[in-house]
């Protein structure tokens, strides 16, 4: 099982990625795309990356716009499996 992250290596990994921000136990990020395909090209990205790591996003989609919540369900909050997938999509 990987290990939950205390506040303090929580805000030094969120100060890494300024788009994403921390509500309760995970970090959330919402993109926005010209349309819906442009919005589901980005979630099928997202889930070849998601797939691989064997950490899987919660997340929804409304037409033009994606949003993203990341957790580590077993940890019962953040670990670095949150914020490595949180910079593998943002480096889409």
């Amino acid at each position: 099982m990987v290990k939950k992250l205390d506040d303090a290596e929580i805000d030094a990994a969120l100060a890494t990625l300024p788009e994403w921000t921390r509500h309760g136990d995970g970090i959330e990020r919402t993109w926005r795309f010209a349309d819906f395909v442009g919005a589901f090209g980005f979630m099928t990205r997202v889930a070849l990356l998601a797939e691989k790591a064997d950490h899987h996003p919660e997340w929804s989609n409304v037409w033009n716009k994606v949003h993203v919540r990341l957790t580590t369900h077993e940890a019962g909050g953040l670990t670095v499996r949150d914020f490595a997938l949180a910079r593998a999509i943002d480096a889409l």
